[in-house]
C-alpha cells in the first residue's frame, strides 16, 4: 500500500508541476517588416485571436517603420535582443540567414500537416539558403497594373493598356505638370528593383525563368541593344510622365498619389488592395495585367514574406504554435483579404471566390497565361544579392538626374553580376 501512495504522490507532483508550467505566463516577442497602420491592426486581430487559444500566453508585436525595419532586425538578431518570431521578406532572406540566428524549420515542416496544404513550389522558392526554409511564407506578391478608370476617363481612355508602349502613350497623354495631372505612379526608392526590370525587360524575349538577369544562353542581359531600349523607355516614364520628385518616393508616396488620381497608373503588389479598398471607394480602382513588351511577354515575380524563429528563442515550440496557427485557412484567408496578399494555401484558392474576382482580377488573367506573363526568380541565394538592390537604386538615381549614361550604367551592372556570378 505504502507503494501505491508513494506512486500515486508522484503522480500528483509530475501533474502539480505540468499545471504550474502550463500556468506560467510566456511572452512572445514578434516583429514584422511591412508595417503599417492597417497591417499592424491585422496582425493585432490574429493575436488576440491565438492568445484566446492560449491564456497565458502574450505576443508582444514590434512594428518598426517599413524604411527602417531591417536594421532593426538585423540589430535585435545580431546582439540576440529577445525575439521569437521573426518576420523577413524573400529579398533579404538569405542576408538575415547569414547571421546564422535563424531556425532551420525543416524539422517542423516534416511533422506539420499543413504543408500539404501550400501552394506547389512555394516551400521550395523559400528554400533560399542551402536548400532548408527558415521561413514559412504568410503571403505571395507579385505585381499587376493597378489603374483608376474614373481618371482615365476624362481623358478618353477606356480600356487598361496591354502593352508598355500603349501605357506610356496614355501616360503622355494625361500628363499636364500646371494641373498637376500625370501618368505614371513612379518608384524612385524603397527597392525599386522589381519595377526597373519589368520594363526593361519587357524588350527581350528569352529571360532565363530561374533567373533574371541572365539570357536563355547563360549570357547576361545589360549590354543586349534591346535592354536598352527597354531601360530608355523606363527613363522616359520618369522624364515625361511622372513628377520630378517621384525620383524619391517609396511605396507609401506612391499609394497617396494613386488615391489622389495625380497619378492613375501603378505597377504594385497585391498587399496594395487591402489599403486602397479603405481609401477609395468600390470600382474607382481596378487592376489588369502587366503591360508586355514588344517581345509579347513580360517578367514578373513571385514574392513572399513569412514568419520565422531565432536559434536562440527559448520559446521555439510556442512561437512554431503560431506559426501554424497564422497558416491555417481561416487565418490565411483573413490575413490576405483584409491586407491584400496572395494566399499561401491552395484550400483559401480552391474555397474562396474572392480570389479570383473583383480586384484580383489582374492576377487571374496573369496566372492563366504563363506563356505571356513568364514568372522568373531573383538570384537571392547568390552572396551578392544583398548588396544589388541599393546599388542598383543609386545607380539607377544617378542615371535618371543625368550624372552617368546608360551605357556607363548598364556597364556597372553588367560588372556587378559578371563577378557576382563567376563569369
Amino acid at each position: 500500500m505504502k507503494g501505491k501512495i508513494l506512486v500515486m504522490l508522484s503522480v500528483l507532483l509530475i501533474l502539480l508541476l505540468v499545471v504550474s508550467f502550463a500556468a506560467k505566463p510566456v511572452t512572445l516577442n514578434m516583429i514584422q517588416v511591412f508595417t503599417s497602420p492597417q497591417r499592424t491592426h491585422i496582425l493585432e486581430t490574429i493575436i488576440n485571436e491565438f492568445e484566446a487559444l492560449h491564456p497565458n500566453v502574450h505576443i508582444n508585436l514590434i512594428s518598426p517603420p517599413y524604411e527602417s525595419a531591417y536594421q532593426k532586425i538585423y540589430l535585435m538578431l545580431s546582439t540576440n535582443q529577445p525575439l521569437d518570431i521573426v518576420e523577413v521578406g524573400d529579398w533579404s532572406l538569405e542576408g538575415v540567414v547569414k547571421l546564422g540566428k535563424m531556425e532551420n524549420l525543416e524539422p517542423y515542416i516534416a511533422k506539420w500537416e499543413g504543408a500539404k496544404d501550400l501552394i506547389p513550389g512555394l516551400l521550395n522558392a523559400v528554400r533560399v539558403t542551402g536548400g532548408k526554409a527558415y521561413i514559412i511564407p504568410n503571403g505571395v506578391y507579385a505585381k499587376a497594373l493597378f489603374y483608376r478608370p474614373d481618371i482615365l476617363a476624362k481623358y478618353g481612355i477606356t480600356q487598361p493598356p496591354a502593352t508598355m508602349k500603349e501605357l506610356y502613350n496614355d501616360c503622355v497623354k494625361i500628363t499636364d505638370p500646371a494641373k498637376n495631372q500625370y501618368g505614371f505612379d513612379f518608384r524612385g526608392t524603397g527597392f525599386p528593383t522589381n519595377f526597373i526590370d519589368i520594363v526593361t525587360t519587357s524588350y527581350l524575349d528569352d529571360i532565363d525563368p530561374s533567373n533574371m538577369y541572365k539570357l536563355k544562353n547563360g549570357k547576361l542581359w545589360f549590354k543586349d541593344p534591346r535592354a536598352m531600349e527597354g531601360l530608355k523607355l523606363y527613363v522616359d516614364f520618369y522624364k515625361n510622365t511622372a513628377p520630378k520628385d517621384s525620383i524619391n518616393w517609396g511605396f507609401d508616396a506612391q499609394v497617396n498619389a494613386f488615391v489622389a488620381g495625380t497619378t492613375p497608373f501603378l505597377f504594385q503588389d497585391p498587399d496594395t488592395t487591402g489599403l486602397l479598398n479603405t481609401m477609395l471607394k468600390k470600382g474607382q480602382y481596378k487592376t489588369a495585367p502587366l503591360p508586355v513588351g514588344p517581345s509579347g511577354k513580360v517578367y514578373p515575380s513571385y514574392g513572399f514574406g513569412g514568419w520565422g524563429i531565432p536559434n536562440y528563442s527559448k520559446h521555439k515550440d510556442l512561437a512554431w504554435e503560431f506559426i501554424k496557427f497564422f497558416t491555417t485557412p481561416m487565418i490565411s484567408a483573413y490575413f490576405c483579404k483584409e491586407y491584400g496578399a496572395l494566399p499561401v494555401l491552395k484550400s483559401v484558392f480552391d474555397n474562396d471566390p474572392y480570389f479570383s474576382s473583383g480586384v484580383f482580377e489582374g492576377w487571374k488573367k496573369m496566372f492563366a497565361n504563363p506563356q505571356k506573363y513568364v514568372f522568373t526568380s531573383y538570384p537571392l541565394a547568390n552572396p551578392a544579392w544583398p548588396k544589388w538592390t541599393k546599388y542598383e537604386q543609386d545607380t539607377m538615381q544617378q542615371a535618371l538626374l543625368g550624372r552617368i549614361s546608360l551605357d556607363k550604367l548598364t556597364t556597372e551592372w553588367y560588372n556587378f553580376w559578371k563577378k557576382a556570378f563567376g563569369m
